[in-house]
C-alpha cells in the first residue's frame, strides 16, 4: 500500500505519486491516467477502456478488409 499526499495546485487539489509508483504504472509527466470505480474502491490505471473498444472494432474491420488494405498499401 502506498500513502499519497494531496496538495494544492493553483486552485485545484492534486496527488503526488512517488517515482516507484509512476515506474510501475509505466507513466511519466504529461501522460494520462484513468480513475475508475471498482467494487473495492477506486482503481488508477493508464488503461483507457474506450480506446480499447475502438481498437477492437478497428481490428475487426482490418481482418475483414485485409485484402483491400493490402492493395491500398501498395
Amino acid at each position: 500500500m502506498q500513502k499519497l499526499k494531496l496538495t494544492t495546485i493553483g486552485s485545484s487539489t492534486g496527488v503526488v505519486f512517488p517515482k516507484e509508483v509512476l515506474s510501475r504504472l509505466k507513466v511519466a509527466k504529461g501522460d494520462t491516467i484513468f480513475l475508475t470505480e471498482a467494487p473495492d474502491g477506486y482503481r488508477i490505471t493508464p488503461y483507457d477502456a474506450e480506446f480499447e473498444e475502438d481498437m477492437a472494432l478497428a481490428r475487426k474491420v482490418m481482418r475483414k478488409r485485409r485484402n483491400l488494405l493490402r492493395e491500398l498499401a501498395k
